[in-house]
């Protein structure tokens, strides 16, 4: 018996992880989610798993059913990361641009949104309230999406 092709299995179930993980694991962090480094990083690592599984399976002792399943491992671990750059640079450039969106520095409109004790709150009424006696230069208004 022909020893087991651990290589390309590993290679093959890692390019499955990396594609995986990106939208229910490395999407929660920025640094992961702006640049998908570690995404690309274990692509990487089974990419030369693939090419080591795929030299080993195609020594002249090897049969040809080995040959084969390696060889698809190998093509369906390839097109996994062809999906994953796709959808990652084609496809996220496809969303429509907020146009409509605030600018950094710009002057926000008027509005009137609940306090953390339910009380309306407006923009001109923040701006008006004094801090340490001195009028306020700005508000700070965070967008947090919390689940609360």
């Amino acid at each position: 018996m022909k020893k087991f092709n651990w290589q390309i299995w590993t290679g093959f179930l890692l390019s499955l992880f990396a594609l995986i993980s990106y939208p229910f694991l490395f999407v929660n962090w920025p640094s992961t989610r702006d640049f998908p480094w570690a995404n690309f990083l274990l692509f990487a690592v089974a990419m030369v798993l693939l090419f080591l599984g795929i030299r080993r399976s195609f020594r002249p002792d090897r049969r040809i059913l080995s040959k084969i399943l390696s060889s698809l491992a190998a093509a369906l671990g390839a097109l996994i990361l062809g999906l994953f750059l796709f959808a990652y640079f084609v496809a996220g450039r496809w969303l429509p641009p907020s146009l409509a969106a605030p600018r950094v520095g710009q002057k926000a409109p008027e509005f009137t949104l609940a306090d953390t004790s339910n009380r309306s709150v407006s923009l001109s009424e923040l701006l008006s309230q004094p801090i340490n006696n001195k009028p306020p230069k700005g508000v700070l208004l965070i967008f947090y999406r919390g689940y609360w």
